[in-house]
């Protein structure tokens, strides 16, 4: 496969040690990047992130092949990971940098976003105020964020937050997950 035939997207959904562990688990997502994504500050650290000033949200940056996953089934995933009806906040993490976002690359995938919008209101009792903003800049994270999941599954945050999340959503996406 050559490079050529990937796709990007790129989501914000609160910690991104859960969100980037979640999708690098599904069959045709290549790579996911956590980092840094619609701010306004070049090449932000963790630590400037966490002050909520540089505009920035955690977020992911998924390369995936679309022949084995859609971005309709990456945006199925998105909205059934974590809370879009709650604005600046994911549990106890609670900032602009935790907002729920999803940054398009094109004019589809922003049709597809506002669709999916429409389509899961019906599953929730607020109103989803996950926001549909255009792709402009991403940042790697720091090398320790990566993996952080699969590097740290003892430690509190992993066990208490994360792992549940993971495992409903294993338990729902089973037929997509990679062998």
């Amino acid at each position: 496969m050559t490079v050529e035939k990937y796709e990007q997207a790129t989501f914000g959904a609160g910690c991104f040690w859960c969100v980037e562990t979640v999708f690098s688990e599904l069959r045709g997502v290549v790579q996911v990047t956590p980092g840094y994504a619609g701010g306004h500050v070049a090449n932000p650290s963790y630590k400037q992130v966490c002050t909520g000033t540089t505009g920035h949200a955690e977020a992911v940056q998924i390369l995936y092949d679309p022949e084995q996953i859609s971005y309709a089934e990456l945006l199925e995933v998105l909205f059934s990971i974590h809370d879009p009806t709650t604005l600046n906040r994911q549990g106890d993490d609670v900032g602009t940098q935790y907002r729920s976002v999803i940054f398009y690359h094109n004019p589809e995938q922003k049709r597809l976003a506002e669709e999916a919008i429409a389509y899961y209101q019906q599953f929730w009792p607020d109103p989803i105020v996950t926001a549909v903003e255009p792709f402009t800049n991403f940042y790697p994270a720091e090398d320790y964020h990566h993996n952080y999941y699969r590097l740290n599954p003892n430690q509190g945050y992993c066990r208490l937050v994360i792992s549940p999340k993971v495992a409903k959503f294993r338990e729902k996406f089973r037929s997509k997950l990679k062998s």
